[in-house]
């Protein structure tokens, strides 16, 4: 009779176990903040889901300025496997006062050769390269105008 108890309940454990192996992972908090004027929700992956070369990228990217008009941030929601990356990029005016336009533009990127690049669909192109505790960005515009600026790890 106990051995038949130790079975029962041992088979009901590992189904317990089977079942709870395979609920998926919880869906990462949503966060939001004010960037370049702009209120901008986004969800982070959990660093430790991320490959480590590419955990260095994962985060919220902020206080950097394009010129002497454009302020950006970047967030990096999330790097898969193949290096393809999760993008949200914010542009608008600096500071409050300031005139211009601004956006939110939720895309893909791909980081090769430990520099993450996308491009947003007039065709300027964006490069990210870790600096020392920052991410140096270089956009480069349709007419080649180019620009560089250093992003602050904010998140």
């Amino acid at each position: 009779m106990s051995f038949r108890l130790v079975v029962l309940s041992s088979l009901l454990l590992w189904d317990a176990t089977s079942a709870y192996a395979q609920v998926p992972p919880p869906t990462p908090p949503e966060t939001g903040r004010v960037f370049c004027e702009q209120n901008v929700s986004y969800r982070l992956a959990d660093a430790v889901t991320v490959a480590e070369p590419y955990r260095r990228f994962l985060g919220v990217w902020s206080d950097a300025a394009w010129d002497a008009n454009t302020c950006a941030a970047v967030i990096v929601e999330n790097v898969d496997p193949d290096s393809t990356v999760s993008v949200i990029y914010v542009f608008g005016p600096l500071g409050s006062s300031g005139r211009g336009p601004g956006g939110v533009l939720h895309g893909t990127g791909v980081i090769r050769n430990d520099e993450l690049r996308f491009q947003n669909s007039d065709g300027t192109q964006f490069a990210f390269r870790p600096g020392i505790a920052d991410l140096i960005g270089r956009m480069t515009k349709p007419n080649g105008q180019s620009y560089e600026a250093a992003f602050k790890k904010t998140f």
